[in-house]
């Protein structure tokens, strides 16, 4: 399927060029966008029927996108892997009391979860990126 929208091309190479920690860090973004965009209707003083549902469509994307990264995660590598899969079921349920209640406690604080994680995942990423651009640069660190 051919894309003409320039955007859309520059977002599909961006995906298609990534390395998988970048990729993490554009997954959080959406997450975040989707949960921010929730959190902004919800801002309303008075919520119509179609405000409810783009919140709970919102959510919903958050929970897919928190989903996405717990079937990506390598159970075998130990202990991390089992502490972020618990962070992200956590997460998922705060979603959900949220979404049921529109309730923005919950949400917020998801939101603050996938940004403080999102940071991690960010400087992680980079600091891969930096022992690889001193790898080949044989030994001598030119990323600084």
């Amino acid at each position: 399927m051919a894309v003409n929208n320039p955007y859309q091309q520059y977002k599909q190479t961006q995906i298609a060029t990534a390395d998988q920690g970048r990729l993490v860090v554009m997954l959080y973004d959406g997450a975040i966008k989707f949960l921010s965009k929730a959190l902004d209707i919800m801002e309303k003083e008075k919520l119509s029927g179609s405000d409810i549902e783009k919140i709970h469509v919102n959510i919903v994307k958050t929970q897919d996108i928190i989903s996405e990264l717990m079937s990506s995660l390598n159970m075998e590598v130990g202990e991390f892997s089992n502490r972020l899969f618990s962070i992200y079921m956590y997460m998922n349920n705060r979603l959900i009391e949220g979404n049921i209640k529109k309730d923005k406690a919950p949400l917020l604080e998801v939101r603050r979860h996938l940004t403080e994680l999102r940071e991690a995942w960010a400087q992680a990423s980079k600091n891969v990126q930096q022992e690889s651009v001193t790898k080949q640069a044989g030994g001598i660190n030119v990323a600084t």
